[in-house]
């Protein structure tokens, strides 16, 4: 089945598509967590109120919330690498969203690094896109080799077919 998306071009074929690290929603897991021992406090304040179970119940859901809100941001935030661009998509809010493309012809050379135990044991990291206009940073990528070796082969090819 091929894959489509909106502003797709007539004969671009998608060729991967990736997102950052699940990592990047953490955030929302510790707001979670922090919520559930929030909503203990009173409890333990007012030991025999059973309202307090509910005002516990009211931070888990608020904390629930908050991580589903980061895990929103999450999945609606992807790359596309296509036949003929390197396509950025990132939700920054529920109603904010930035599309930034760039043309695989227009790539002049792509890096990528991975820093730190934790980026060498969950395997992310952070890729370095140059042009001739400026540089495109894609952090904590999922397995950021292969996507680095699926980005060079795209170019590669645009840049093959160009000529």
């Amino acid at each position: 089945m091929e894959k489509e998306f909106e502003g797709q071009r007539d004969g671009e074929e998608v060729v991967y598509v990736f997102r950052r690290h699940i990592v990047t929603a953490v955030r929302g897991l510790w707001f979670m967590l922090g919520m559930t021992g929030f909503g203990v406090v009173p409890m333990l304040i007012w030991p025999n109120d059973g309202r307090m179970i509910a005002v516990w119940i009211g931070c888990i859901v608020i904390g629930g919330l908050g991580l589903a809100y980061s895990l929103i941001l999450w999945f609606f935030s992807y790359y596309l690498i296509t036949s003929e661009r390197l396509r950025q998509t990132r939700q920054k809010g529920l109603f904010n969203k930035t599309v930034v493309d760039l043309d695989l012809i227009n790539i002049q050379s792509a890096s990528f690094g991975v820093s730190g135990v934790l980026g060498s044991m969950l395997d992310y990291g952070t890729i370095l896109v140059q042009t001739g206009a400026g540089d495109l940073v894609l952090s904590m990528v999922s397995h950021p080799e292969k996507v680095y070796n699926e980005l060079q082969d795209a170019v590669h090819k645009a840049n093959q077919e160009k000529k």
